[in-house]
Formats: structure tokens, C-alpha cells, sequence
């Protein structure tokens, strides 16, 4: 991202409406996960130097209480070959002094954001890997945290089949060199996120991009999903990994702002997010390494503001309702809310918002809302809701406008017949309950338009 600096034009799911996140916990000796220690702290990060400038702001103790105080990933995401070597060996040795965890999240491949509002990186693959190999020189040879490359994986909208290969070569390449440069590195790969490409889907594009060498998997980068979700989630790509010989991978959650909230993906205008979980290793699931704020908090998506710039409004909104970060770890950390998930991912929570259409008559209905518009194209969201129930799945339908196209659907299975779109449930989010919802989206070409949508059950 810079929308951390990352956009997530895939946020692409982001737009889909989230449950809290439950459970707060602090830095502490690992339980369960792969890594032990304390996540490091940097004291030169954007919220810092703010806090330095506005010690007497009305806003300024919650934002340095509850996000000041708290480590969060280091973004290496101006591409430059010569000055990123001596940038990595700073915060590195830093971290090392501290006798702590570093985090860094490597974001500069080509055609980074596909062209959206963190595009970027580098120039080409070639400079690409002179990159990664400077980064690898001077990781050291401790425990740090390496994600790389957000939506390099999930986001692929924007590649022919000669550039996938491409760049799941160029991953599978810089995954080899960062485990070279240090093999106490533990570096992980875009999943994406819980409300975006399912399970199996992911595990295949992970696996393609060299999943083997890695310690695994991150996902809900700069997204809203709940923690329980991105488990269930992760639990779900590690058995599809474990089914195609890359076993023995773990996932790390981006808990920077999934403590609770709905709607559009794009936090910059949005007032009902808040922090999620603190960050921490100690998560007690053996499945994942770590809660981390990969997105720091209070940093923009490019929406409203510059794309990776740190708003004290925006910080402010995420910290001022959510707890205290507690002083010591709790003696049996849970990684997940105290009531159990739904034994389904949902896109929706559970009661219905205020807005929600009436309840429908029949099986189920179907409202379209534009998301995110630009010229010559669109981020559509469909919600589903039930009428008197969709026990054997549901499937919605409209038509095309003249020049329109569908390019990419989640959370459902596209078909299309002339001008006629159908979007069918996928296997988790058919059996809706009467009254119940969820979503999907997709990226047309063309402009919106007002379809009429029909929602079947058969």
C-alpha cells in the first residue's frame, strides 16, 4: 500500500460485513505458534512522531495508550535498491538490541495493488529480486518476522498467465532468498483474507507461489474480519495445504482494526472500526504464530487521504472505544471470541443491520450496492437474504447492461448465458436459515446501473 502503505483493491472483500474479534492479549512467551518472545516496538513509528508534535491534542493519550504503546509491523514499501539494506539493518539491529521480535512487511513487487491506490514497486522482476536480496543481507540472524508482499496472491485480476507464472516464480524465489540471508527468518504468504478466495482456491495459488519454503501463510491485511473467521479460515487452508504435501504451515492474523464493524472495505470514512486484538505470539492455537498489526493503526487507504499516511481522526476512531491493552498476558490466552463461531464462515453477522431490506417473500432476495466505482469499472456487493430459508443453496441472477462484464466473483460461482449473469452459492454459504444473509462480491467492467436481481432456491 501504501494502503500500509496498501490498498487492497481486493479489499476486494473487505466490503463484506464483520463480527467482532473477542479476545485482547499483550506480547508474552509463546504458547502454542512457532515463535517466542516479545513483538518489538519500534519508537519511530508515523503515531510516534505525531504524538512528539501534539503532546496536548485532545485525542493524544488514547492514541498513545492504546496504539503508541503497541509493537506493529515496519512496511518496507518505497521501492529504492541502494538505501533499503542500511533501512533493514537499522530496525533489525534496533529490534536485536531490544532483545525483541521485529516485523517487517515486504511490499514492492511489480504491478503491485494491479495498478490501484498503492501501485508501485518495482520496475521490473530483475530489480525485484536486487531488492529482496539487499533486504536479505541485512536481516541479521534472530527471529524476524517477514510478510511478504500483501495481495500479491489473493489480487491477481490484473495478470495474464505469462505474468502469474512470473511472479509466482519471483515469490517462490525471494521466499528462498530471505530464508537464505537469515534462516531464523520466518517469513510468510498472502492468503488474502476469510471473505475473499476460499480455502481451497488460496491453497492452490499458495502452493504455486512457493508456500513450501515459507513458515506459512498471513491473512486479513488491512481488512475488518473477525479473528474467529480468518481462523476457521486458516484452519482450512493449512488442511487443503496438508493434502497437497505442504504441511506444517502456520497462519499470522492482522488484528489491527478487526475489533468490530460492516460495510464498505475503505476505513478512511468509516467511524465504527476499532483495534482488534493487541498484538502478541502468544496466541495458544498451535495453527498460528501470531496476532500481529500488520496495517498500523490510524494509517489511511487512499480513500479519503494519501494511502499509507497517518491520521490522528482515524487513529482516534479505532482506539477511543476499545479496551486498555492489558499489563501482562493472560495465563490461558483463546484465540477466538468467547462464543463459539457458526460452524460456517458467515459474511454477515448474525442479527440483521438496521438497514437491512424487509424480509423477503419465498426462498430468499437480493439487494446490489456499487462499492467502489472508476472509469470503466466497478466493485459490486450483492446480499443475500432469506426469505423462508435456502436449505439447498440459492443462486441470484440479472441482466447485463449493454457494454457491462463480469471479471471476477468471491463467495459465489459465476455463469453466465448472453447477456443473463447467475451467481450460485459456494459450499459454505448456501444454507441460509430463515431471516438469515451473507454476501458476495465481484469487479465488472462498465458502469453500475440499476439491475433486477433474482434470488432461486431450489
Amino acid at each position: 500500500m501504501s494502503r500500509s502503505p496498501l490498498k487492497i483493491m481486493a479489499a476486494t472483500a473487505a466490503c463484506a460485513t464483520v463480527a467482532a474479534a473477542g479476545v485482547w492479549l499483550a506480547n508474552g512467551t509463546a504458547s502454542a505458534g512457532t515463535i517466542s518472545g516479545t513483538l518489538y516496538r519500534d519508537p519511530n513509528t508515523a503515531v510516534a512522531r505525531w504524538l512528539q508534535s501534539n503532546p496536548n491534542d485532545s485525542r493524544a493519550t488514547v492514541i498513545r495508550d492504546k496504539i503508541a504503546s503497541q509493537p506493529a509491523s515496519r512496511w518496507l514499501s518505497n521501492f529504492n535498491i541502494s538505501t533499503v539494506g542500511s533501512e533493514v539493518s537499522t530496525y533489525i539491529n534496533a529490534a536485536n538490541s531490544a532483545g525483541q521480535i521485529p516485523a517487517l512487511t515486504v511490499y514492492g513487487i511489480t504491478n503491485r495493488d494491479c495498478g490501484g491506490a498503492s501501485s508501485g514497486g518495482a520496475p521490473d522482476l530483475n530489480q525485484y529480486q536486487t531488492w529482496i536480496g539487499n533486504i536479505s543481507r541485512s536481516l541479521g540472524n534472530r527471529t524476524v518476522i517477514i510478510l511478504l508482499e500483501p495481495d500479491s496472491i489473493a489480487l491477481l485480476t490484473c495478470l495474464s498467465s505469462s505474468e502469474l507464472a512470473a511472479r509466482n516464480q519471483a515469490l517462490r524465489t525471494a521466499t528462498q532468498t530471505l530464508k537464505a540471508g537469515n534462516p531464523n527468518a520466518k517469513v510468510y504468504l498472502d492468503a488474502g483474507h476469510s471473505a475473499w478466495n476460499s480455502a481451497s482456491e488460496q491453497a492452490n495459488r499458495l502452493v504455486a507461489a512457493g508456500v513450501a519454503s515459507a513458515d506459512g501463510f498471513y491473512s486479513n491485511v488491512s481488512n475488518y474480519n473477525s479473528t474467529s473467521s480468518e481462523a476457521n479460515f486458516g484452519r482450512a487452508v493449512i488442511s487443503a495445504l496438508n493434502g497437497q504435501g505442504a504441511s506444517g504451515k502456520r497462519q499470522v492474523i492482522d488484528t489491527s482494526r478487526n475489533g468490530g464493524a460492516s460495510g464498505d472495505w475503505c476505513g478512511d470514512d468509516n467511524t465504527d472500526r476499532r483495534i482488534g486484538q493487541y498484538p502478541t505470539v502468544n496466541t495458544g492455537d498451535a495453527n498460528i504464530d501470531g496476532y500481529l498489526w500488520v496495517k498500523p493503526p490510524g494509517e489511511a487507504d487512499g480513500c479519503r487521504y494519501a494511502a499509507g499516511s497517518f491520521q490522528p481522526d482515524l487513529a482516534y476512531s479505532l482506539a477511543s472505544t476499545a479496551p486498555n491493552p492489558p499489563s501482562s498476558p493472560p495465563s490461558s490466552p483463546s484465540s477466538s471470541p468467547s462464543s463459539s463461531p457458526s460452524s460456517s464462515p458467515s459474511s454477515s453477522p448474525s442479527s440483521s443491520p438496521s438497514s437491512s431490506p424487509s424480509f423477503p417473500a419465498g426462498a430468499c432476495g437480493a439487494t446490489l450496492r456499487a462499492v467502489s466505482t472508476w472509469q470503466g469499472g466497478y466493485q459490486g456487493e450483492v446480499r443475500v437474504q432469506a426469505g423462508n430459508g435456502t436449505p439447498n443453496g440459492w443462486t441470484v441472477s440479472w441482466t447485463l447492461g449493454s457494454g457491462q462484464t463480469i471479471n471476477q466473483v468471491w463467495n459465489g460461482t459465476l455463469t453466465t448465458s448472453g447477456a443473463t449473469v447467475s451467481v450460485r452459492n459456494v459450499s459454505w454459504n448456501g444454507n441460509l436459515p430463515a431471516d438469515g444473509s451473507t454476501t458476495f462480491g465481484f469487479i465488472a467492467s462498465g458502469t453500475v446501473g440499476s439491475p433486477t436481481l433474482t434470488c432461486t432456491s431450489p
